[in-house]
């Protein structure tokens, strides 16, 4: 069953493809064990995984969460397959949701391609491995949920307590009405991931709690990601539940609530603000007022009919799209290979270099436009860069500078309520080594030699912080901000933009 192109039900019984055996296709994958008071389960949990899985995967790694229990040591003791076999032992409690990080991080950071999460008390099936394995080796699937309600009698039969049952079955009607997706069950804690999903997603942002395992299915949504649901049968034995019903149950409402809002552009939450698929979704030319319709506008003033632009950092290449529209003649640089491959047609010349190491660059010609768009902050030594890049701009051409502001008034908020949380884009980047205000881009401008002749300031995103506000009817706020941050750049701005002249002869530095 396809549920909206995305969620394809895999209804098959266990038992059809019992026979057939697991194949990694060269892939590498993991099997992430989570355990929490698992001394008395977990011996038999591992040695329930059949040997065709052993056999198939690089890692069988256990995580114990800081158990009161000799859970590490009964990982430690088991027997069998040794060299397979890697234990750790959080020093805190991570919590449920927080040690599923800390094991997706693990399976992301040693290059695998799959990880399937089994719980160390053995209540969901390691019999089932190859069935949740399969489509992720066969690209089949972003995620696999194994679902204990698909045989909803099944369910009942193998010892389900009815008000869960119920409560299972109320609970994923109303994520799924507010999701858009079409899930049989949203509370498995047997899924399956490919890392390349894993990559995509901030889980980082996601909770600590159980309902982690809602939020990442919510992602998937997002992510337009392929899952697959297989059927497993339900088993409820003495293992004990560390589960909080009522408040589990609550917080999946919200999170399903607040994913809703997500949605309908009411607001935007950063834990559903994914790393593009492709970079060209970062460009934000098509917002009247930001940071990189600033710079184009302002260029294209100036006139860019075949004038030699050099593109430092290019990325998404937003800004060389529309100066090549108006006939500039182009070069890049970028570190990232995939920017490159997806964007390099735009570009006379492009080479794969890293700008910290900008003299190791072949730059034979001179430029009459340098572009360091939202890239200072992550460049090791700025001060170095900006000086040697004046030997590459003929004199009186035009150095264009963006960064984050980082005296933002949502920052400043942040901070007085004790907050510094970093994302994987946005003014608090999660890569940046550098933060800048007004003054002090200013002060490092004029210290490495250039005559800063224009100051401008993008505002704060609205659009992306509330889609809903694209709409045409709301375009005189757009104006009403682009006033603000024009009369209090220093509260108001999300990126700073200055256009600097080169006052020296080029030839002499």
């Amino acid at each position: 069953m396809v549920c909206n192109n995305q969620c394809n039900a895999i209804r098959e019984s266990a038992g059809n493809e019992a026979g057939m055996p697991l194949d990694a296709r060269g892939k590498r994958l993991g099997i992430f064990v989570l355990a929490y008071n698992a001394e008395r389960f977990l011996s038999d949990t591992l040695h329930r995984i059949p040997e065709e899985v052993w056999a198939a995967v690089e890692v069988v790694y256990v995580v114990d969460d800081c158990s009161q229990d000799e859970t590490t040591r009964a990982a430690l003791d088991f027997p069998a397959h040794r060299d397979k076999l890697v234990v750790f032992r959080n020093r805190i409690n991570r919590r449920y949701g927080g040690n599923q990080k800390f094991g997706y991080q693990y399976a992301i950071d040693r290059g695998l391609d799959a990880v399937v999460m089994l719980h160390g008390d053995g209540q969901y099936a390691p019999e089932m491995l190859p069935q949740v394995l399969r489509p992720l080796v066969e690209d089949d699937a972003d995620m696999v949920n194994a679902s204990r309600m698909i045989d909803r009698r099944g369910a009942l039969a193998g010892g389900m307590p009815r008000y869960k049952f119920v409560a299972n079955i109320g609970l994923t009607a109303f994520e799924n009405a507010l999701s858009g997706l079409r899930m049989s069950e949203f509370h498995s804690g047997y899924r399956g991931y490919s890392t390349r999903f894993l990559r995509r997603v901030p889980l980082w942002e996601n909770s600590d709690e159980w309902h982690f395992d809602s939020q990442i299915l919510f992602q998937a949504k997002v992510a337009k990601a392929k899952i697959v649901e297989v059927a497993i049968p339900t088993h409820y034995g003495d293992e004990i539940c560390h589960v909080n019903g009522i408040s589990y149950g609550l917080h999946c409402l919200a999170s399903a609530t607040a994913f809703a809002l997500h949605r309908a552009g009411i607001v935007c939450l950063p834990r559903y603000d994914l790393r593009p698929a492709k970079l060209a979704e970062n460009r934000r030319s098509a917002e009247r007022f930001s940071d990189h319709s600033i710079i184009v506008r302002r260029l294209l003033a100036r006139g860019v009919q075949g004038r030699r632009v050099l593109d430092i950092g290019f990325g998404c290449a937003a800004i060389a799209a529309k100066l090549k529209e108006a006939g500039a003649v182009l070069d890049g640089i970028d570190i990232n290979q995939a920017a490159i491959a997806e964007n390099g047609a735009l570009y006379d010349r492009t080479w794969l270099a890293d700008a910290n190491r900008i003299d190791e660059v072949p730059l034979h010609e001179k430029y009459d436009v340098i572009l360091l768009s939202d890239l200072l902050q992550y460049l090791v030594d700025p001060t170095d860069v900006l000086s040697r890049l004046k030997k590459h701009l003929v004199k009186g051409g035009t150095l264009v500078v963006s960064v984050p502001n980082v005296a933002n008034v949502h920052v400043r908020l942040a901070l007085l309520l004790g907050r510094f949380r970093t994302h994987h884009r946005g003014i608090l980047s999660d890569k940046a080594l550098h933060f800048y205000e007004r003054e002090t881009i200013r002060r490092l401008l004029r210290r490495t030699g250039w005559r800063v002749d224009v100051r401008d300031a993008s505002g704060v995103p609205l659009v992306r912080t509330m889609p809903l506000l694209a709409h045409r009817i709301f375009r005189p706020l757009a104006y009403l901000g682009r006033g603000f941050t024009l009369c209090l750049p220093g509260l108001f701005a999300s990126y700073l933009i200055c256009l600097c002249t080169n006052p020296t002869e080029s030839d002499l530095l």
